[in-house]
């Protein structure tokens, strides 16, 4: 059995996306584009390479994150009544995952690269998280730790119920306590894209500082530092600096 066999791809993407409002009120927090590209498909890019077999859960804004997966191979976890969050997920998606060990990635975050070499020298059985800014071997361990993904072998997976809980809560503080989780470094940029202001930022880094134009925009007036939603209009005379123009109606100005 191959090792793409032995291992499947999760990517969260339920979450509401509270404090990235009102962009997350015309779309879901996964569908807000970095450098043009929705921040779900920047998390299954960092599944490349690993497997080819791929689940996204679903629950804020379902249809819409349905609709921009449809005609892939994604299986789709819907969450129906509440969201489940990162334990429950899994919990959820047990009987797909069905004894192999898993690739978590949130959705909510830029990192651009991918996960494949977490896999060099890892046993399969210690929960091995990518964290930002860690050195090798470090023990520093908290629920606000920025993740660019996580490996967890099938043992901690199997008992997690699909109940809304944590993988910190239920699983990772434990497990570090008893000193059976690997912190590894992320090498590469990894932001959280939760407010406007870490939104725009993860744009700014991933463009070079250059203003990010979507597809169909119309920018006639002057733009720094911004971004622009596809099919918006930027007016003649209008000057955007540090802004978010969603749409024609919703323009964010991050200060």
């Amino acid at each position: 059995m191959s090792r793409a066999d032995r291992l499947c791809g999760v990517a969260l993407a339920a979450g509401a996306g509270d404090r990235l409002r009102p962009l997350t009120l015309r779309r879901p927090k996964p569908l807000c584009p970095v450098d043009n590209e929705p921040l779900l498909d920047h998390a299954l890019g960092r599944l490349a390479g690993l497997t080819s077999d791929l689940a996204v859960n679903l629950h804020h804004g379902r249809e819409a994150i349905a609709e921009h997966l449809a005609g892939t191979r994604v299986h789709l976890s819907i969450e129906e009544d509440e969201a489940l969050g990162t334990a429950g997920a899994l919990g959820a998606l047990r009987p797909w995952i069905d004894g192999r060990a898993v690739a978590v990635v949130n959705a909510d975050t830029w990192c651009p690269g991918s996960l494949e070499p977490a896999l060099d020298g890892w046993d399969g059985e210690r929960v091995r998280l990518l964290v930002v800014g860690a050195e090798a071997g470090d023990r520093r361990l908290g629920p606000k730790i920025v993740l660019a993904g996580a490996l967890l072998p099938w043992t901690e997976v199997a008992p997690l119920e699909p109940v809304p809980s944590g993988l910190y809560e239920i699983s990772w503080r434990r497990l570090a306590a008893e000193d059976r989780i690997d912190v590894h470094p992320w090498p590469g940029p990894c932001l959280d894209c939760g407010t406007p202001a870490r939104y725009l930022a993860a744009n700014m880094v991933a463009s070079g500082g250059i203003s990010v134009i979507g597809k169909g925009a119309v920018v006639e007036g002057s733009v720094e530092r911004s971004v622009i939603w596809d099919g918006v209009e930027v007016r003649p005379g209008e000057h955007l600096v540090d802004a978010i123009k969603a749409a024609n109606d919703l323009t964010v100005f991050v200060r």
